[in-house]
């Protein structure tokens, strides 16, 4: 049984206002021409975030790899990737950061590492460390041959060069003899080093973690209970040592991993029977990164009005009352492993209306980088750094060079190709910050208009109550009683009968008309408004 969530310290106050935003390193900003992002970038291009009103950034990994899984491959936890920068040049950063109010997240890699971590190197040569998880005889489904003197081979966490630290496993097995029990002196050992990893990172500035892979730690744990008791019991440290600090989770369930001691999860792709069902029923619309396991389904956000907000509403619904007032759920746009929003046939027109939802909805949003320009998804792109994973879910599409101009690199290196970390996109109209900046009337400033209506506006932020008028299309809902949200994502007008909306008072509108109790929604349309007076049918 996962614990009693109100065991624990209240999540910081300034996480209720966050509005995130994902930096990819190694695509976003190069300050030395050569080809890949760094923290010297980041912080040269922090004015653009301050001016969009984001107020906490999470970096994916940043520590020394060998870059086979592009960062999540780590083999120093305390040493920043020398293509980045220095441990210097990273606090230098989230001291700018600081100076224009913004907080910096960053990504802990908690249940593996990489093959060329001198962790690895020891215990591939010591039959007695404890620190991974060996089978020192055969080799078991799913392990991989020991590269040292070491007999048998190691557990996997992801790819075969990512080797799985043991936090022990849930369940005894007589004809497994070497699964350890949690509380064996590996798996402490190695909850002990999650402690001082945080510690260090945490004592010199930064504001907390997005945990990869978070339900991934303890084996053969189908309900995640022992897991859960790893990350109750870390959160209770960090209450004391860090009381400010916040832990994000990669889980995608966030019933389950609120109460386990997460301040606040992502809904994914992926996640529990229907969390990853419901985010790919907003967008993902069988473009991009598709999982070939994935069920086919109609998103909302398709121009086709096939799809409806309903499962995604339905499993908010769900999250948020398990969640309650103990955490949060967070909505991104997108991440590194899944389709931009502008993918496929999802056009530049219909982006506005997703904003608007996603600004305005009770969870914290989550920007992927470039989503505010409406940087496009490029398919059939060759694998950089561990980022295609099947013929369908190649993820490089989403992890291409930021759009800072029209230059034909975009600020990074003009080396060849193979040098730069990936190609920008070839389209001879695709978005730029600067050329969207210079217009008032571009996605970029009304990406910027809504965050700094939602910041200003506390019925529309994460406390906010909703209320859910029509779960079709056009999407109707009321924020604290007095805000009305109206978003048509087809490319097809709609109507819905609602009273009280006469006198509604246009704070952020395109395409929404209302007369006589009927609000109309033309193609791609989107409202927020100020009522008068409650609505209803």
């Amino acid at each position: 049984m996962v614990p009693c969530m109100t065991s624990f310290r209240p999540a910081p106050a300034w996480l209720a206002d966050a509005v995130f935003y994902q930096i990819y390193p190694q695509s976003f900003a190069d300050s030395n021409g050569d080809g890949i992002g760094d923290f010297n970038g980041i912080a040269e291009r922090l004015d653009h975030l301050a001016w969009l009103g984001v107020n906490t950034v999470w970096l994916n990994p940043c520590f020394a790899s060998p870059f086979r899984d592009a960062g999540y491959d780590v083999c120093d936890y305390l040493g920043t990737a020398p293509r980045y920068g220095s441990n210097d040049d990273l606090a230098e950063l989230v001291d700018e950061a600081g100076r224009r109010g913004i907080r910096v997240l960053l990504d802990l890699v908690a249940g593996h590492t990489s093959d060329e971590h001198p962790w690895f190197r020891t215990a591939a040569n010591d039959p007695t460390d404890d620190r991974y998880i060996w089978a020192p005889e055969g080799l078991p489904a799913g392990f991989v041959p020991s590269p040292g003197t070491r007999p048998g081979g190691y557990l996997p966490n992801f790819f075969g060069f990512q080797p799985a630290l043991n936090f022990g496993y849930a369940r005894e097995n007589p004809d497994e003899p070497w699964r350890r029990p949690v509380d064996a002196e590996g798996p402490r050992a190695n909850r002990a080093t999650l402690r001082a990893i945080m510690d260090h990172w945490l004592g010199l500035g930064l504001s907390g973690f997005r945990v990869d892979m978070a339900a991934s730690l303890v084996k053969d744990d189908a309900d995640k209970t022992e897991t859960a008791r790893i990350w109750t019991e870390l959160r209770h440290w960090l209450d004391g040592a860090h009381p400010d600090a916040v832990l994000l989770s990669e889980w995608g369930e966030p019933e389950v991993s609120v109460p386990a001691g997460f301040h606040a999860d992502f809904f994914l792709q992926f996640g529990g029977p229907t969390d990853g069902r419901a985010l790919r029923s907003l967008w993902s619309n069988a473009e991009g990164t598709v999982n070939e396991a994935w069920a086919p389904l109609d998103c909302f956000f398709d121009p086709s009005g096939k799809g409806s907000p309903r499962p995604f509403v339905e499993a908010w619904h769900r999250a948020s009352t398990a969640v309650g007032d103990s955490g949060f759920i967070s909505l991104p746009t997108a991440n590194h492993d899944f389709s931009r929003l502008n993918c496929g046939p999802r056009t530049a027109d219909q982006l506005p209306a997703a904003f608007t939802f996603q600004l305005t909805w009770p969870t914290l949003p989550a920007i992927y980088y470039g989503d505010e320009i409406g940087m496009r998804y490029l398919p059939g792109l060759p694998d950089k750094e561990g980022s295609v994973l099947g013929p369908r879910y190649n993820r490089a599409g989403s992890r291409t060079p930021m759009q800072w101009d029209d230059s034909p690199n975009a600020g990074f290196s003009t080396a060849p190709p193979d040098h730069l970390y990936l190609p920008l996109d070839p389209s001879p109209d695709r978005p730029t910050v600067a050329a969207q900046h210079a217009d008032d009337s571009s996605l970029l400033h009304l990406v910027r208009r809504l965050v700094a209506l939602r910041t200003g506006t506390p019925e529309l932020g994460s406390g906010g109550s909703v209320e859910v008028l029509n779960a079709g299309c056009p999407f109707v809902y009321v924020r604290g009683e007095r805000y009305l949200v109206v978003v048509n994502p087809q490319r097809d007008t709609v109507r819905y009968v609602c009273d009280g909306t006469d006198d509604a008072r246009p704070l952020e509108s395109a395409g929404i008309l209302f007369h006589d109790g009927t609000i109309t929604a033309r193609g791609f349309a989107y409202g927020i408004f100020e009522l008068g007076r409650p609505a209803g049918r």
